[in-house]
């Protein structure tokens, strides 16, 4: 399995998103720190789920960084994150 689609299984599994988009960018990192032949390293990942409503960015992205410790320690680099909760729910972006 990708890395690509383990980040998109586990944050699934935890947040039950109703929008996930997870893009592997890591070939505008190349030659850059923690770039690997191969990619894998750098993501960005767009993720809209109710887990997100009445939390801070902070506790948000906290959130997803637990749910993708391993990962982080391992095998990614760099993780974009834009975290928001559906339309109506309260919490800051």
């Amino acid at each position: 399995m990708s890395m690509k689609d383990t980040l998109a299984a586990k944050l699934t599994a935890a947040f039950a998103p109703v929008r996930l988009e997870v893009v592997d960018d890591s070939h505008r990192h190349a030659g850059h720190a923690g770039a690997r032949p191969g990619g894998e390293t750098h993501f960005n990942v767009e993720m809209v789920s109710a887990a997100f409503a009445g939390k801070s960015r902070v506790e948000r992205h906290r959130m997803v960084h637990a749910v993708l410790a391993e990962e982080l320690r391992d095998s990614v680099h760099a993780l974009a994150l834009k975290l928001e909760a559906p339309d109506g729910m309260s919490g800051s972006i």
